[in-house]
């Protein structure tokens, strides 16, 4: 490239083109050597050479005097070096100028290969440049000025994007910006002169002058936040302030440049998301519809109004179905829940509870009525209009100067549940679109969870009401045990579970004893647990052993398993856990067996607890396995505890804790049953009132009965036999005092020992039972059972057990180990 090619590159005639932006920055290349490679117009209004004149010379003649040792030094860096240098105009006088050089590299081809640094976008064009060497820049100051630099400043400064004011040393102030005037409604002339402090009477601005003044002593920038309510403001501002030291031409500090930046929205947004973020925390923490009303009136105050009502539809209460679409005016809410800015809520009207019709044209009917939110400004007229249909309600707001509304319909799935009020009387601001939405935002998040809460209330109840109908209400008194019981529902998510117990009578003055707990929770739990707890007391009327119930017992879960797997909505499979016990006070022999449940406790008369070596059996619906008994017996007046893992499990211990917890308990000073039962509750669940689980306990103590009510005779297996017993029988009801059931009493002896002689085996034992009942029991070494049956006319006989059955109360047979049992009871109620 030559020199009048690169000169003319500069010669663009068109204002603002890239020969006036060039000629205002000279623009020098010096390959290794030292020698001017480059010269631009720019490089010829600083020096007045000519590029003809200079291209091909060394750079050294240019320097009006010989660089120092430390220029020569900092020269030396490797990519670029900026320093003042004096330099020779072509006229022979010193030119002082700021020099910017950038390094080239040697394999640059000729491209500036510090370009995006310097700014040049002009090519070598492949001259002496490829080997290396420097790209040199200067500003070039204008020979004529149009416009004094002091009004160019002042444009610039009141053309600044941000909210900026200059301050002197005094902290006076000399400069303000358009945006500063607009931000504080006064003009700059206005404020000239005049501190911070001054022109913004708030404690915020006595603390920026602090910092002002600190900026002045340390000639430090420094940046603070401050909330202000200004002049034509509705509400607070939030504002970054930047303070900057503003230094003259020897650095000492002048005064301040004071820059601020709006935050206001950035803040309300960030407030926003927080209470939203809060609202989905804190609301729906469980289950419960008043407890989800209260924190959403909780969240809202005082961060979005000041006074909050929650009001429901009284049918949410009442369990009722709740229809779809808006509501007509007038409507009738109940008062769920409030909270205020003020201790107590004294704006509140209407108590908690209550339930008060609200007219059409109130707030809440109307938003209930259309389905929207809105936004009411409490205006004389508008209280007028209230104080016609509710003249306390309109009173209360006078009195405590609410002037803004904001009401909300509570809606989830197209039901509408209530409606939300949102009331400001202590904050100035009235509410506006963003609080709308806000509002309606964590509203509709509290209509899921109240809607949640209601579903699940309805099917607690329903539940409830399921297993209450289930359980075994008060027992009958038993002449082998004395009872005492609790069932505490779980108050969890989860709902009610499949704990259940009973207390089932059976033949010979036994009673059996049975806790189970069905897998999960819910209707499908408690329907579940029902039809165990039938299946269990059919089984027991058949007298079957422990170990063959449960066995019948787990068959059953099986099927139901497999009905609810056919079923159009799987429920899923069942399983349950049983125990089941019986209890023999003649002998005093207890027989237990388990499948998959804890172990029963017994404390004997003395205080001491042991947890009984019961073999665990499977759970319910596991199928394929046997299940073993143990049989013991127990002191009189010992007590067996019954329960289920509900009591003995819980988060902050495991089952092993809770069962030594269970045995410290038993062991304790002697109480009633139903005092051991309340402190058993008490020092095993943290809140008896509100278990985590279903918790089922059954409390048994034995009693035995002696020989003054147990009669017993071994039958010769002789016919003949058969007189002889019936005198024994009535001499025992004679010496019992029951003369009067001789009769039934002889005629049923007959009929049950002359059929054992007949079509059983011996032994033969007549056994008598004086309880609430007389029990007539039979036994010989047979186990084929008799059948009720219907003689024919021409029949002889057959007609023994049907005249059993219409004398006696009911009659029976069981299985034993060694033959069967015939049994029949003989009511003395009348005797």
């Amino acid at each position: 490239m030559t020199p009048t090619e690169t000169a003319s590159e500069d010669r663009d005639p068109r204002p603002g083109g890239p020969a006036g932006a060039a000629a205002a920055t000279a623009r020098v290349s010096v390959d290794p050597h030292g020698t001017v490679t480059r010269w631009n117009e720019g490089a010829r209004r600083l020096l007045g050479y000519a590029p003809e004149d200079i291209v091909g010379r060394s750079a050294r003649g240019l320097l009006a005097e010989e660089p120092s040792a430390e220029t020569l030094r900092s020269a030396s860096m490797p990519r670029r070096w900026d320093g003042a240098v004096t330099l020779r105009h072509q006229d022979g006088h010193s030119v002082t100028a700021h020099l910017l050089a950038h390094r080239r590299k040697p394999d640059s081809d000729g491209e500036n290969s510090e370009g995006e640094n310097s700014g040049d976008g002009d090519g070598n064009d492949g001259d002496t440049d490829s080997a290396g060497g420097w790209s040199l820049f200067a500003a070039v100051a204008p020979r004529t000025s149009t416009s004094p630099d002091d009004a160019l400043v002042r444009w610039a400064f009141a053309g600044s994007p941000t909210t900026t004011a200059l301050y002197d040393a005094d902290l006076r102030l000399r400069l303000a910006n358009s945006d500063l005037e607009r931000a504080l409604a006064l003009s700059e002339e206005a404020m000239r002169g005049l501190r911070v402090s001054e022109i913004v009477a708030a404690p915020q601005a006595v603390r920026t002058e602090r910092h002002m003044r600190r900026v002045l002593e340390t000639g430090q920038a420094d940046q603070i936040q401050v909330a202000l309510r200004l002049a034509g403001h509705r509400g607070e501002s939030t504002w970054t302030i930047s303070l900057v030291p503003v230094r003259d031409g020897e650095g000492t500090v002048r005064g301040v440049l004071v820059s601020g930046q709006d935050m206001t929205e950035e803040r309300r947004a960030r407030s926003r998301l927080s209470l939203l973020n809060e609202a989905s925390i804190r609301i729906g923490s469980t289950l419960d519809v008043t407890r989800s009303a209260q924190e959403l009136a909780d969240v809202a105050v005082p961060r979005l109004a000041d006074f909050v009502t929650v009001d429901l539809l009284p049918s949410i209460d009442d369990g009722e179905d709740l229809r779809a679409g808006p509501l007509i005016s007038p409507v009738r809410l109940r008062r769920v829940a409030c909270q205020s800015v003020l201790d107590g809520c004294p704006e509140a009207v209407i108590q908690q509870g209550a339930v008060a019709v609200y007219p059409e044209g109130s707030p809440a009917a109307e938003c209930m009525a259309t389905g929207r939110p809105l936004i009411r400004e409490v205006t004389p007229a508008v209280l007028a209009a209230w104080g016609r249909h509710a003249p306390e309600r309109a009173e209360r707001v006078r009195q405590y100067g609410f002037h803004s509304v904001l009401a909300v319909p509570m809606r989830d799935r197209g039901i509408t549940l209530g409606a939300v009020t949102f009331s400001r009387h202590r904050r100035p601001e009235p509410f506006e679109q963003d609080d709308l939405m806000l509002a309606e935002e964590i509203t509709a998040r509290a209509a899921v969870c109240i809607e949640n809460a209601r579903r699940y209330s309805r099917e607690r109840r329903t539940s409830l009401t399921l297993q209450s109908s289930l359980l075994p209400g008060r027992p009958p008194r038993q002449a082998a045990v004395e009872i005492a019981s609790r069932y505490l529902p779980s108050s969890a998510r989860a709902g009610v579970g499949g704990d259940w117990f009973d207390v089932i009578p059976l033949s010979g003055a036994r009673v059996a004893l049975v806790v189970g707990d069905v897998v999960g929770h819910g209707i499908q739990a408690s329907a579940a647990m029902g039809r165990l707890r039938t299946a269990v007391r059919t089984l027991a009327d058949v007298d079957l052993p422990p170990d063959e119930l449960l066995t019948h017992l787990d068959d059953l879960v099986i099927h139901l398993s497999a009905e609810a797997d056919s079923t159009e909505v799987p429920t899923g499979d069942i399983g349950a856990t049983c125990l089941y016990a019986v209890y023999d006070p003649v002998t005093r022999r207890c027989t237990v067996a388990r499948a998959g449940h804890p172990v029963p406790a017994l404390t004997t008369p003395d205080g001491t607890v042991e947890f009984l070596d019961v073999p665990v059996g499977p759970p319910l619906g596991v199928g394929g396995l046997p299940f073993e008994t143990a049989q013991l017996e127990l002191p009189v007046g010992s007590v067996l505890t019954l329960y289920t893992n509900g009591l003995v499990e819980a988060r902050d211990h495991d089952m092993n804790e809770g069962l030594e917890m269970l045995r410290e308990v038993l062991g304790g000073p002697h109480e009633s049953l139903e005092e051991k039962c309340d402190t058993v509750l008490r020092a095993l669940l943290p809140d008896p009132d509100r278990p985590a689980d279903d918790v089922a306990l059954l409390l048994a103590r034995t009693r035995a009965m002696d020989s003054a009510h147990v009669a017993t005779w071994d039958v010769p297996y002789d016919a003949a036999a058969v007189a002889d017993v019936r005198k024994d029988a009535c001499r025992q009801l004679g010496a019992w005092g029951l003369d009067e059931a001789v009769f039934v009493t002889e005629l049923v002896v007959s009929e049950l020992v002359t059929n054992a002689i007949r079509y059983g085996d011996a032994p033969i034992r007549l056994r008598l039972i004086r309880d609430r009942n007389l029990i007539i029991e039979v036994a010989d070494g047979s186990s084929t059972a008799p059948h009720l049956r219907r003689a024919r006319v021409s029949d002889e006989g057959g007609r023994g057990l049907l005249l059993v059955s219409q004398l006696t109360q009911g009659w029976g047979t069981r299985q034993t180990y060694t033959g069967k049992t015939i049994w029949a009871e003989q009511s003395l109620t009348a005797i």
